[in-house]
This record gives structure tokens, C-alpha cells and sequence, in this order.
């Protein structure tokens, strides 16, 4: 016996009664970011390595652990997207949408990366992201934060906290990178070896350690905000401030830093606790330093990701998946002659009737047991075509739902009689 191919580990399917609560996603995320300005871009799976080791660095987790990078034929090294801003700045640099523009943009689609599979996090995965080029200021950040807070309206999701913090410009981070170090050196044998490796190499990433025995450590760290120059200072003032006349609640984390080298002023973070210890659903920031880093003139960029999986989770969990679009009407056919005008027939009944979601029996059964498919369709009618219906140029119609008698209806009158009895 031949032994049965399984998905491989971390990655997984999502079956048709799974697709209702992802289609809803979807769909209601792309209304809402169009109402806002944005169009859809759509980049490839796999880019070249290089890419990912100049936009997110190379010493940051995703580059030196988590890829998925391999040689092609050619030699070249390639590997498959573990986030998406690099590509969307990639293809706007590449396609001239970057140099003196503003563009709202949006995407949807698969990220991987190899990492401890978990509730909600897989190796596949899947986000919804928004990037915003060529806007300098706050005003373009809180644009970003108020549209996924009313993603989670819409949604009806609750239980989700937003949390921002500034890393301020370059110059900021420098000079704390080298007050944190410092710290940190005189605490080295405290720190785990983990954050040993980062000291060297990214810092500012030890402030994110889930590590419970280094979190009084972290918690007395020094604070990005005291190194933060005042046009960094009167940035962030200015969202806090749009914030609070929109409404929005939030909470300033100073230990929130994100996990890639690109990001700069404004960070944030919307989370949960109702995912386990991998609580965050959506995050970004504004990026300006990336468009430069891939080759473009300096320029101003600011966006954010959420991971499907886990508002998916979220949807069901908390019961706001609306029920899938049913089967409207059902047509069984009885006897040999019937299949090519049946088809025929709801060929027309799909052309008059504007969304209608009709299902025709295929393969074959006894009446009886296309009845029993049709019951089982959720459909509200069964349209029956059998030799004598043929013979007379009449439908039957029975009703699946309701206690009505059967009736047969000529073909002329069937789009009409169908509709009243939808409505």
C-alpha cells in the first residue's frame, strides 16, 4: 500500500467550510481600504534574497532563521517572501510609482516562514496590509491605525488594544543603541543567550524578549522616548493627538520596537490576549529609510500587516462568521433525455436571474437520492425535469423549506414564479 502524501508540517488547507469567514475577510477588507484611497498591488511569491537582506537586515530573526531560501538552476539565490512592504516598495522603485508620487496601496495574499507552528501562526500564512508612499507626517500613520480600528468595527471583533511608540529618526536610535548597550553590558550575565547574540547586533530587539526572567531587567532598561530629539517628540505628540480627537484608544509601550531594521518614528501595534502568547494581529509603522536602502532616492513610506490566520481565529471564536451564501434553487433531472435540456435550462435561469446561486445534479442517481442531495444543498426550491415536464414544456416546482404543494409551471412563466417564491 502506497503511503498517503500529507501537507507538510506548518502549513496547512483551508477547506470550503472554512472559505465563508475568509471570504468575508477579504471582501470587507477591500471595501473598506478602496472607501480610504487604496488600490490593490499583487507582487510575486518568490524575490530575489538580497532583497529581504536589505529591506527587513540581515541580523533581524526572519533573515537568519525563518526564510525559505534555496539556489535556482541558475545559481542565483532566491527565496520566498517572508513579509511583503520590501516587494511593494521593490515593485513601486522597479515599475516608477516611488519618485515624487503618493500612492495608497493594498495586498492580500501568502507569507512564509519557518518558525514553531503555533495557534494561529503557520509556516504558510496569509495578511492583509496597507502601504502608504511619498506622505511625510503623522497625519498618513493615523490614517493607517483608524483604518484597521474600523477593520475591527466592521468585523465585529472586540478585544483588540492598540499600542504605538516612536523610535524616532536614525540619529535618536543611534545614540540610545549606545545607552541600551551600555545597560545591557552591565547586566550581560542576566541577559539569556538569545539577547547575548542580539547585544551585538540588534539591540533594540532585546526590549522584546518574552523571556519572563528578563522582563524586570527590561522593564528598568532606559527608554527610547528620553533619547528622542524634538521634531521625533512633536511627531509623535501630533498622532497622540489625532488619536485622541478620533477616539482611539491606546497605550504607549516603550519597550515596542517591531522586529525590522526599516521602521522609524511611529510603531504600532494592535493586540490580543485572546490568541495565547503570540497576540498581535496587526503592525507596522512608518519606514522611510527603506525606499533608500533598495536603491530609490529618499523618500517617505508608512504602512502595516495583520495575519489572517489569527483575526480568522478571532471571527469564529467570538461567532461573527455570517452564514455562506446558500443554494437558491436546485434542478434535478428524471430520465435519460433530460440532461442536455436541463443543462440548457439553467444556463437561461442563470442568464435572467441575477445571482442566483443554482446547482444542477450531475453524475447520475435515482430520484430519491437527487432529492436527498438537493435537501441537503440547502436549497430553497427543487426545480424537477422529467420526460413528462418535457413532453408538456413545464417545470416542477417544490418547495424544500416550506410546507406548499408541488407545482408545475410552463418554462415561459418559470423565471417569474421562481423569483416570487425567492422573495
Amino acid at each position: 500500500m502506497v503511503n498517503q502524501v500529507q501537507v507538510i508540517r506548518g502549513m496547512h488547507d483551508i477547506l470550503p467550510a472554512d472559505m465563508p469567514a475568509w471570504n468575508q475577510l477579504e471582501d470587507i477588507y477591500r471595501v473598506l481600504a478602496e472607501s480610504y484611497g487604496y488600490r490593490q498591488i499583487r507582487t510575486p511569491i518568490v524575490e530575489k534574497t538580497a532583497l529581504f537582506h536589505r529591506g527587513i537586515g540581515e541580523v533581524t530573526d526572519i533573515v537568519e532563521k525563518e526564510m525559505y531560501s534555496f539556489d535556482d538552476r541558475n545559481g542565483e539565490s532566491l527565496s520566498l517572501r517572508p513579509e511583503n512592504t520590501a516587494s511593494v516598495v521593490r515593485a513601486g522603485l522597479e515599475n516608477g510609482l516611488i519618485a515624487d508620487q503618493q500612492h495608497r496601496l493594498w495586498y492580500c495574499g501568502p507569507m512564509f516562514r519557518h518558525e514553531r507552528p503555533q495557534k494561529g501562526r503557520y509556516r504558510q500564512f496569509h495578511q492583509l496590509g496597507a502601504e502608504a508612499i511619498g506622505m511625510q507626517g503623522p497625519a498618513i500613520e493615523a490614517e493607517l491605525i483608524l483604518l484597521a480600528a474600523r477593520f475591527w468595527k466592521r468585523l465585529g471583533l472586540e478585544n483588540i488594544q492598540l499600542e504605538i511608540n516612536s523610535l524616532g529618526s536614525s540619529d535618536c536610535r543611534s545614540r540610545f543603541r549606545e545607552t541600551l548597550v551600555s545597560y545591557f553590558r552591565d547586566h550581560y550575565d542576566c541577559l539569556d543567550e538569545d539577547s547575548q547574540r542580539r547585544l551585538e547586533t540588534n539591540p533594540l530587539r532585546i526590549l522584546d524578549s518574552k523571556n519572563p526572567h528578563m522582563q524586570n531587567l527590561i522593564k528598568q532598561a532606559p527608554k527610547l522616548a528620553d533619547s528622542l530629539d524634538s521634531d521625533s517628540s512633536d511627531h509623535f505628540s501630533e498622532l497622540c493627538e489625532i488619536l485622541d480627537l478620533c477616539r482611539v484608544d491606546y497605550q504607549v509601550n516603550h519597550r515596542l520596537v517591531r522586529g525590522l531594521d526599516y521602521y522609524s518614528h511611529t510603531v504600532f501595534e494592535w493586540v490580543t490576549d485572546s490568541l495565547g502568547a503570540q497576540g498581535t494581529v496587526c503592525a507596522g509603522g512608518r519606514y522611510d529609510g527603506l525606499i533608500e536602502q533598495l536603491g530609490g532616492k529618499p523618500g517617505y513610506a508608512a504602512g502595516f500587516a495583520m495575519g489572517c490566520e489569527r483575526l480568522i481565529s478571532m471571527i469564529i471564536d467570538q461567532e461573527q462568521v455570517k452564514p455562506a451564501t446558500a443554494c437558491d434553487v436546485y434542478l434535478v433531472m428524471r430520465g435519460e433525455k433530460t440532461q442536455a435540456v436541463a443543462q440548457g435550462l439553467a444556463e437561461s435561469l442563470r442568464d435572467q436571474i441575477p445571482r442566483l446561486n443554482l446547482q444542477t445534479q450531475a453524475g447520475g442517481g435515482s430520484f430519491k437520492s437527487q432529492m436527498r442531495r438537493a435537501d441537503k444543498s440547502g436549497a430553497k426550491l427543487a426545480l424537477i425535469l422529467g420526460e413528462s415536464e418535457l413532453k408538456a414544456g413545464t417545470v416542477s416546482i417544490k418547495s424544500l423549506r416550506e410546507e406548499k404543494p408541488q407545482q408545475e409551471v410552463s418554462q415561459e412563466h418559470l423565471v417569474s414564479q421562481i423569483c416570487q417564491m425567492l422573495n
